[in-house]
C-alpha cells in the first residue's frame, strides 16, 4: 500500500522538508502544514521545513506551526509535495534534490515526477489525503493527532469543496471532516478567518456584479484590471475570493476571470457547471479539476484565446 510506503519513508530521514504549490489556497497550506504539525508532534527529533513564500490572506492558518528550523542538506533529505500537479506550479527551489521526492495530490496528474506518487483524483482535497495518511499512521505506529493539524486539516476540505458544497463532496469527505471535529478546534472562528471579506473586496465585488459578461454560449467572462485592483486596495491573491461572485446567475455553464498582474501578464481561474475546462488551462501553462482550474496568459491577445476555447466547450453542454 502506498501509505505504507510513505510512511517507511517518514521515519527513514531526519529531515524532511515539505512543499506546496505556488500562490497557496486553504488544501495547499491546509495539506502542507497539516502534515508538518502531525509530524512535529510525533517526531519530535525530526527537522521539518516547510518551503514556500507565505500568503498573507492565509497567515491565520499557518502563525502557531513550525518556525525557523535547520536540518540536513536537502540531498540528504525526504522532500513532500502536496497538492501540486505539475512541477512549473512548486514552490521553492532545489525540490528536485531531495534524496527522496514523494508526490501527494488530487489533481489530474499533469506532470509525473516522484520516487514515490500518491495521487487520488477521487479525493475533494489533499488534506483529505493527508487525513487518510495520518489515520494509518495512527493504527500502524501509533501517530497521535492534536487539534491544530485537525484544524487545518478540516480547513483545507472546507476550501475545496466550496464548504461541502461542490460535487467532489463524497461521503468519505464528510467522515474526514467530522474526524477532525473531535478534536474541538473553534469552527466559528476558523469560518470567520476564511470568508470575512474587507470593505474594499466587498466594493470591489460590486463592480464585478455590475460589469461581467454572459455570452449566448453561458460563459461568463470578467476582467479585473490593474486599475480597478488598485482602486480598490486588493491584491491578486485576495482577489479570489470573487470567483464565485456571479455563480449562481440563471444560464451561467462556465465562468472565467482574468487577473491582470504587475507585468501585464494575466492570472486565469476557470470554473464550470459542467463544461470540462482543465483542458483549456493545460493548454496555457496550467492545470486543476475538470470543473476548476487555473492558468497564465501572456497577454490580451491569448486572454482572447483561451475565451474562444472556453465558447466551444460552453456549446456541447
Amino acid at each position: 500500500m502506498m501509505h505504507e510506503k510513505i510512511l517507511e519513508q517518514i521515519n527513514n530521514y531526519q529531515t524532511i522538508y515539505i512543499y506546496r504549490h505556488e500562490k497557496p489556497d486553504p488544501d495547499a497550506i491546509g495539506s502542507q502544514v497539516g502534515l508538518a504539525a502531525l509530524l512535529q508532534h510525533n517526531y519530535p527529533d525530526k527537522a521539518i521545513i516547510l518551503k514556500g513564500e507565505e500568503e498573507p490572506s492565509l497567515a491565520f492558518l499557518t502563525e502557531s506551526v513550525v518556525g525557523e528550523q535547520e536540518g540536513d542538506d536537502i540531498n540528504r533529505s525526504l522532500v513532500v509535495i502536496c497538492d501540486t500537479a505539475n512541477t512549473e506550479r512548486i514552490d521553492g527551489e532545489e525540490w528536485e534534490k531531495g534524496d527522496q521526492v514523494i508526490k501527494i495530490d488530487h489533481h489530474p496528474e499533469t506532470d509525473t515526477f516522484g520516487d514515490l506518487s500518491w495521487v487520488e483524483t477521487e479525493a475533494s482535497s489533499t488534506s483529505e489525503m493527508i487525513i487518510e495518511l495520518g489515520t494509518v499512521a495512527s493504527d500502524k505506529f501509533g501517530w497521535e493527532w492534536t487539534q491544530e493539524a485537525a484544524r487545518l486539516l478540516y480547513a483545507g476540505i472546507v476550501g475545496d469543496t466550496g464548504r461541502f458544497q461542490h460535487s467532489n463532496t463524497t461521503p468519505k469527505t464528510l467522515r474526514s471532516a467530522a474526524n477532525m471535529l473531535q478534536y474541538g478546534f473553534d469552527t466559528t472562528e476558523l469560518f470567520t478567518s476564511l470568508y470575512e471579506n474587507s470593505e474594499s473586496l466587498i466594493r470591489l465585488k460590486g463592480k464585478v456584479l455590475q460589469e461581467f459578461v454572459l455570452t449566448e454560449n453561458g460563459l461568463g467572462i470578467m476582467y479585473l484590471t490593474r486599475n480597478m485592483l488598485e482602486e480598490h486596495d486588493v491584491t491578486v491573491a485576495e482577489s479570489a475570493a470573487l470567483i464565485n461572485a456571479f455563480s449562481n446567475t440563471e444560464g451561467l455553464k462556465a465562468w472565467v476571470f482574468f487577473v491582470e498582474e504587475e507585468e501585464g501578464t494575466y492570472r486565469v481561474r476557470l470554473r464550470s457547471k459542467k463544461a470540462v475546462v482543465n483542458g483549456i488551462a493545460a493548454n496555457h501553462r496550467g492545470g486543476g479539476h475538470p470543473l476548476a482550474a487555473g492558468a497564465k496568459a501572456k497577454d490580451k491577445q491569448e486572454t482572447e484565446a483561451i475565451i474562444d476555447e472556453l465558447e466551444k466547450v460552453c456549446k456541447t453542454v
